[in-house]
């Protein structure tokens, strides 16, 4: 059965890429170049399953979504105390490129903002040079990407003949002790990192890292301690959309980070990382088209951080073909836990991936306590196809009725019954 979630992912970008709303960033000339009409969304799971549609092999500057990535190697390089005495947490409330300072020691109110962000690239390493630096931020974006990474020259050299307002930032900084070394090298070392190219693949990937707590969901190297991914998820939870982190934490509920060629990625701890992309951007800066896609998404899938579930590790607690009561061989799936889009993801996943041997196909969800309303809309999709497109016959088994009055995406009720030994011989029975 093939997965119903990219189509899931079309359609969503269906549904959000009408309207010219928004500009590209023109104040970056290579960036006012960028096709406003491109889009692309990306989902990875935290066992390394990307989907993606759209324009997913496109690629763009990763621009400020580097930023909670250099803040993680800042403090593993420094550890926390030592960054906090730099840069502080909390939201400016101020657009990206505001001078937000605190008076008395310089400190920038958060690494989210461009005054974090220049100093947060000047502690990446340590007590390193510039060049190595800039090596060590390379070699670990492309470990968090999968892939190695590479700078975009033209985008590097347009924001660098334009950044006068950074490199301002930068020599405050220096004046007020935040900065130790060459003001100038952070800030060229910073837009540089900026400029690395990804497509959203990359970024779901990279975010799924965050959301694997510092585990690289593919490859399984472990690049940062759950501890700094915590710290870091924080900040972004606050301030990663700037001036609109209030509306977007009550609305969407992502810990997220924007960036200005019009990508943002999300972070849903445990389940997956989330990248769009759309080049067109509102008054805060934040990719118009990719606000909305976030939007359905949370509220489709159930990803707001305050909707609490409890998912399970492994939402399959056995899969076998064995022969049931009624005579009849049969492929059983054994549920459990609350099925929410990770756990039923990883259902479809393993439908997906494992051609069934029986023309009978049993659901078996006594042991699961509840569905969210996108686990019941993805099994009645999955239930459709395996009936409409696979000619199976598929029986749940749900004694509790979890998932009551279930019927597949076209409107087929299906076959449900309390014990596995009441499913007789023909799909004509009476059903309970």
């Amino acid at each position: 059965m093939k997965s119903p979630i990219t189509d899931y992912l079309k359609d969503v970008l269906e549904d959000t890429r009408q309207g010219d709303a928004g500009e590209v960033a023109a104040y970056i000339p290579e960036l006012a170049q960028a096709d406003p009409d491109r889009v692309a969304i990306a989902v990875a799971t935290v066992d390394g399953v990307v989907y993606s549609a759209g324009d997913e092999d496109y690629r763009f500057t990763i621009q400020s979504m580097s930023k909670p990535f250099a803040y993680a190697l800042a403090i593993r390089d420094n550890g926390l105390d030592h960054v906090l005495a730099r840069i502080g947490v909390e939201p400016s409330g101020e657009a990206f490129n505001e001078i937000s300072l605190e008076s008395d020691t310089g400190r920038p109110k958060n690494p989210m903002i461009n005054a974090g962000a220049i100093a947060t690239h000047a502690l990446v390493g340590g007590s390193v040079s510039q060049r190595d630096r800039n090596a060590e931020i390379m070699t670990m974006f492309s470990a968090f990407a999968g892939r190695d990474l590479e700078v975009d020259e033209a985008v590097f050299s347009s924001e660098l003949d334009h950044g006068h307002r950074n490199l301002g930032l930068g020599h405050l900084m220096k004046s007020f002790g935040v900065i130790e070394d060459n003001p100038v090298d952070a800030v060229e070392g910073y837009i540089r990192q900026c400029a690395l190219k990804v497509d959203v693949r990359d970024l779901a990937i990279m975010a799924a890292t965050l959301a694997n707590y510092g585990q690289h969901p593919v490859s399984g190297d472990r690049l940062l301690q759950p501890s700094t991914v915590r710290q870091v998820l924080s900040v972004m939870t606050s301030c990663g959309m700037y001036d609109a982190a209030g509306d977007w934490l009550t609305t969407v509920g992502i810990p997220a980070k924007s960036g200005v060629a019009g990508g943002i990625i999300g972070v849903l701890p445990g389940q997956v990382g989330i990248a769009v992309f759309s080049p067109r951007l509102d008054e805060h800066g934040n990719s118009v088209r990719g606000v909305k896609m976030m939007e359905r998404l949370s509220r489709d899938l159930g990803m707001h951080i305050m909707d609490v579930f409890r998912p399970s590790r492994s939402a399959l607690r056995n899969v076998s073909s064995r022969e049931l009561p009624n005579g009849e061989q049969a492929t059983v799936y054994e549920m459990q836990g609350d099925m929410i889009f990770a756990t039923m993801e990883s259902v479809l996943r393993h439908l997906d991936n494992n051609p069934l041997p029986d023309h009978l196909v049993v659901f078996d969800v006594t042991r699961v306590d509840e569905f969210h309303d996108v686990a019941k809309r993805m099994a009645a999709e999955a239930g459709a196809r395996l009936m409409d497109e696979d000619g199976h016959r598929v029986v749940l088994i749900d004694p509790d009725k979890v998932i009551a009055g279930f019927e597949t995406s076209h409107g087929a009720e299906l076959e449900s019954y309390a014990k596995i030994d009441q499913i007789p011989q023909t799909d004509k029975a009476v059903r309970n």
